[in-house]
């Protein structure tokens, strides 16, 4: 009980903050050099969740992201936070320049505080501490700010709270859980990240290195933070991005987007699909999401929707014999190409193509789960593929849909889509 008045209390402090942020806050800390030192012309903070199973790669990303660095310009402020396990539970974040860290800080030494003392990434505490230090001392001059983040991410999906609220989005951190056991992980869901980042500068991206992203769910709740989303509606490989290519793209202007994905797209393969959203479209496909509902619920009346043959980006059951039930993150536009009228169908694709800026096609994609009997059950084609993903509520009997027809009513999404 205590843990969780405690957490309460730190969520209350944390939103009272951001709420009060303005740009004056992202000013440079005199104490801290000179300014010309501190501020560049842009700044991209790549946030490293990876005190997980993903900890054995964080040195090998880390070295990508310095040879990237030797390519971008000495006005530009690259920026890292590392959670990892080894750190001996000082997480710091470093400024790149060169190919080398020129100075680095600890949590401790930023006076980043924590909700439970694990200093998880995936703390929100800690997030929002990490995020208002790094553009509070290296501020842009153009005002112009990215974020990569890095890590574990299962879409919109949630987890009841057990101790401390347990939820699923981004960022799994295992605390001080060296084992990786995934039921003791602490994530962050997208409505709480959401109300992170609307206390920091106004951000030109979000990068998603990480797997599940690109949910309509997920890139409404992130609506007014960022002017585009760039990820992957699917599972992303091990390996994630390519940074030694993408980090000048990260500082680039024009489209690029394209070159990030493109570089991505092309490092693997072509096996992961890809996709681009600029954020401000995102009511309007909210609203065509709704007018398109309402016809596909004319269409089949009070029946479940039918699924099979659909694309789904994840596998939800660890068994070994493949159930539909267990199918998650269906592609947005297959179902609604399926079941709505073609003239609706038509209008909610112009909605999304003005949201959608660009994408890249993937026939299949790496992934944790055994393709040849996970994903054997659909085809992905130019006229299926949308780049985007949607939850469709399903019979509560089957699977796990009792708890996710009710966890998506936490969504703002659900709120302006929803048919009562």
């Amino acid at each position: 009980m205590k843990r969780k008045i405690f957490y309460a209390v730190m969520m209350v402090m944390a939103v009272m903050m951001t709420a009060c942020s303005s740009d004056d806050d992202f000013e440079p800390d005199p104490t801290r050099g000179k300014t010309d030192d501190l501020r560049g012309e842009k700044t991209v903070l790549i946030y490293m969740a990876g005190r997980n199973d993903l900890t054995a790669i964080v040195g090998n990303d880390f070295e990508e992201i310095k040879a990237g660095s030797r390519k971008i310009s000495e006005k530009q402020n690259l920026l890292v936070f590392v959670r990892q396990f080894g750190d001996d539970g000082m997480p710091w974040l470093a400024r790149i320049k060169n190919g080398e860290v020129t100075d680095s800080v600890s949590l401790k030494d930023m006076g980043v505080t924590s909700s439970d003392g694990l200093m998880r990434a995936s703390d929100p505490v800690v997030m929002e501490g990490v995020l208002r230090y790094a553009f509070k001392h290296y501020p842009a001059s153009t005002g112009d700010y990215g974020l990569v983040l890095w890590g574990h991410g299962s879409g919109w999906l949630m987890m009841k709270e057990v101790d401390m609220p347990s939820t699923r989005a981004y960022g799994a951190d295992y605390g001080d859980d060296e084992k990786c056991k995934a039921a003791n992980a602490q994530w962050i869901n997208f409505p709480t990240l959401a109300e992170v980042l609307r206390g920091m500068p106004h951000l030109k991206y979000i990068m998603a290195d990480c797997c599940n992203f690109m949910c309509l769910e997920n890139l409404y709740e992130l609506r007014n933070v960022c002017d585009y989303v760039i990820g992957s509606p699917a599972e992303i490989p091990f390996e994630g991005a390519p940074y030694d290519q993408i980090v000048p793209d990260l500082f680039a202007n024009g489209q690029f987007y394209s070159n990030i994905i493109d570089k991505y797209y092309n490092s693997i393969g072509g096996f992961l699909p890809l996709s681009v959203v600029k954020t401000s479209e995102m009511k309007n496909v909210a609203q065509a999401t709704r007018q398109a509902l309402l016809d596909v619920k004319e269409n089949i009346g009070d029946a479940y929707a039918d699924m099979t043959g659909m694309i789904h980006y994840y596998y939800m059951d660890k068994n070994t014999k493949f159930r539909q039930e267990y199918c998650m993150f269906y592609d947005a536009g297959d179902f609604i190409l399926k079941h709505a009228h073609e003239g609706v169908y038509q209008q909610w694709r112009q909605a999304l193509e003005q949201a959608v800026v660009d994408s890249r096609m993937a026939t299949k994609w790496c992934t944790d789960k055994w393709w040849s009997y996970v994903y054997t059950d659909f085809t992905v084609t130019a006229e299926k593929y949308h780049g985007v993903s949607m939850f469709v509520p399903q019979d509560p009997a089957k699977g796990d849909y009792a708890k996710y027809n009710e966890d998506i009513k936490q969504l703002s999404w659900y709120k302006v889509v929803e048919q009562h």
